[in-house]
């Protein structure tokens, strides 16, 4: 199949899913719009639009994503040749850039005609006034946090809807009457691109680089984080990991403006007043005196202090909602995972293969390899500024290192004379090649872990891509193959 075909009949079999109950934008009958940027939020939001009677100029410089925008009927208008005078709004993909390392040129001219520039988020926050929100944020952690939230509150049976940087366009949520809790993962792009949504509770885990070329510098890149507190008051709630220096900084703000209430997390301290992580328990002290509330111990699913920390974070707004903390350590208890969040495949053999393709940079990996021993560790991609120094602690649980993608050599050099390495090229040759090592050292409980500290897009579309490639390696291995003892493992 022709490679434009193919990618057409990718993308209308995920708007046919993805759109189903999509928001109605009714209050934009009648309003030009533009749109740019066709990748999934933008094309959810150009359909919604254009469903809900506004008149959509939609654009986007891949030709792929126009012909897939075009087979929906989605009206296409180059944009680069039109006048945007006639256009009150521009809807833009959050991976355009908007400020670093330079304005994309719509941008420039949709600022020169007085556009207003957003995301499909405040499309979102501008109809759905009466649902509540959570906003989670953070370099490490943002998708766990987002999805155990999700989990806890339907549980419960709050009428709860997940979406944002996860992966959900958040226009293909349903619509949500009082009393409904919209739950979203918030990237810093997006916060960039977000202003009508005021968070009923925000979270800020952590902060590390991350993003740099598009932020311009770590100060650039915190402000963004910042935003999910904007427009907070009394009533709405902050929740911020303390245990990083600048996220602690932000705390210290805040606490000095004394706006909006305010929740410290921590796994390595004891806040007075917070939610922190002792021994492996969630310690509750927001009502004046300290009581366990969670054994996170006893959840295969959060393993490791960086996973208490999204736990501690997840209850933290959960009873910011007023929701009892009995209630929620039994529905976090259930918690199955985060797909390509240090998911566990399968067992062939006794090795566990577990699938951490969401860990696209150095401090996400890091994580993961501190939470086992004997890996032999799929690694490489598209690097990211900061090199790989942050991993050196947690070598002597590497058994071996199998490079693949552009970064390989880079990896190499970082790894040359600390630990046994491979460069494999891709990722079939890794598995294989870790596969057999593992089984041939005859260790105690061998882990071959995907967890390439990369970005993606070398060699694959996008991180799900390349965890699903991951999952089909592994089932097609010689050997005997058993289900893991739970669904997945998040970071």
């Amino acid at each position: 199949m022709d490679h434009r075909v193919y990618s057409c009949v990718v993308w209308s079999c995920y708007l046919e899913v993805a759109v189903k109950n999509m928001i109605d934008l009714a209050p934009f009958r009648g309003v030009t719009i533009a749109v740019f940027g066709l990748a999934r939020s933008g094309l959810v939001a150009a359909e919604a639009l254009q469903k809900s009677g506004a008149y959509v100029w939609a654009w986007d410089d891949n030709e792929d994503r126009r012909q897939a925008a075009a087979a929906l009927g989605i009206s296409l208008v180059d944009l680069y040749r039109q006048d945007l005078s006639a256009v009150k709004t521009l809807v833009l993909s959050p991976g355009v850039p908007l400020h670093h390392p330079k304005p994309h040129p719509i941008v420039l001219k949709a600022r020169s005609a007085g556009c207003e520039i957003i995301g499909d988020i405040d499309l979102l926050g501008q109809i759905q006034r009466n649902a509540k929100y959570i906003g989670i944020t953070g370099t490490n952690g943002k998708s766990t946090t987002t999805a155990l939230i999700g989990h806890i509150l339907k549980k419960i049976g709050v009428t709860t809807e997940v979406g944002g940087n996860l992966g959900i366009p958040v226009l293909s949520l349903e619509p949500l009457s009082q009393g409904g809790v919209y739950v979203l993962e918030m990237s810093s792009y997006q916060l960039n691109l977000t202003s009508s949504i005021i968070f009923d509770v925000s979270i800020l885990l952590n902060i590390s680089p991350d993003h740099l070329d598009r932020h311009g510098n770590m100060a650039g890149y915190a402000a963004a984080k910042e935003r999910i507190f904007k427009g907070q008051g009394k009533t709405e709630t902050a929740i911020i990991g303390i245990d990083d220096p600048i996220c602690h900084k932000i705390y210290d703000q805040l606490r000095e403006k004394s706006v909006q209430k305010l929740i410290p997390i921590s796994t390595q301290k004891k806040p007075a007043g917070g939610i922190y992580v002792e021994d492996g328990v969630i310690i509750d002290d927001t009502e004046g005196f300290k009581q366990k509330a969670v054994i996170l111990t006893d959840i295969e699913t959060l393993p490791g202090h960086h996973n208490w920390q999204n736990a501690a974070a997840a209850y933290a707004a959960i009873k910011a909602l007023g929701i009892p903390s009995a209630e929620i350590a039994r529905a976090m208890d259930s918690y199955p995972g985060l797909d390509h969040r240090q998911e566990r495949i399968a067992y062939v053999d006794d090795v566990l293969y577990i699938n951490d393709s969401k860990a696209t940079n150095v401090d996400s990996t890091a994580r993961a390899l501190s939470c086992y021993s004997n890996i032999y560790w799929i690694a490489g991609g598209r690097s990211k500024d900061g090199g790989f120094e942050a991993l050196e602690p947690f070598l002597p649980h590497v058994r071996s290192v199998y490079l693949i993608g552009e970064a390989a050599d880079l990896i190499a050099a970082f790894l040359s004379r600390k630990v046994t390495y491979h460069l494999c090229g891709n990722l079939v040759t890794a598995v294989q090649r870790a596969h057999q090592d593992a089984l041939a050292d005859h260790l105690r409980n061998p882990v071959v872990l995907l967890s390439p500290a990369c970005a993606s897009f070398d060699q694959f579309k996008d991180f799900e891509d390349r965890g699903n490639r991951y999952r089909a390696i592994v089932a097609e291995l010689p050997g005997q193959h058993r289900p893991p003892h739970n669904e997945g493992i998040a970071a």
